[in-house]
């Protein structure tokens, strides 16, 4: 069960708006490598952990992504207020104005609307961890690249916060790596998976 706060994780107060940082930030709330995908990967993937430790850790982090979600949708929002038909078009928004206005909604930096295609769940432990640590690095990637397109104090701040939390899951996600193969006999583990090949030895 989740606890909401009516906080956000990271204050987000934009005194300057500006269209063209909405539409490049909009990726990490729904583009491939962003916080809707994290949180869903995440959340799905810690039904089929083994133990209690991997599957709080899945929890923990998938919640955390969810505030992000939230922190990326209101820095859109405010990114995006108040605009005028001229800045709109000046800055290269009137394409994402005419099908969403200034509603938040998730797609990548492309255009490319969200697809359950960006994440993967596959009930291995050690394949799902793999594949948490690469996206927490791609999305931090992809940070460091907004991090290079904008100038503003008050995005950067707030774009700084959320990729250093990227690195911090990329760590979490290692020390369960490690505790997995230690709870897991991995030499056995990767010649079958003993919990559904029975007949294997």
């Amino acid at each position: 069960m989740f606890q909401y706060e009516k906080i956000l994780q990271y204050p987000i107060n934009i005194k300057n708006p500006n269209p063209m940082y909405a539409k490049i930030i909009m990726t990490q709330y729904g583009g491939p490598d962003g916080e809707l995908g994290a949180s869903l990967r995440y959340l799905s993937q810690r039904f089929a952990m083994p133990c209690c430790e991997l599957q709080g850790l899945l929890t923990d982090i998938g919640t955390e992504e969810l505030g992000h979600l939230e922190m990326i949708g209101t820095l859109v929002y405010q990114l995006t207020r108040n605009l005028s038909c001229e800045e709109i078009k000046k800055q290269g928004f009137d394409a994402y104005f005419v099908d969403h206005t200034t509603g938040v909604y998730p797609a990548s930096a492309s255009g490319v609307p969200f697809t359950a295609a960006y994440l993967q769940s596959k009930g291995d432990v050690i394949t799902d961890l793999h594949e948490d640590m690469a996206a927490e690095q791609k999305a931090r990637t992809t940070y460091d690249n907004i991090l290079r397109l904008v100038d503003d104090p008050d995005v950067k701040d707030v774009i700084k916060f959320l990729r250093a939390r990227e690195v911090v899951h990329y760590q979490r996600f290692g020390e369960g790596l490690r505790l997995a193969t230690d709870k897991l006999n991995e030499k056995n583990f990767y010649a079958f998976n003993p919990a559904i090949d029975k007949n294997c030895k």
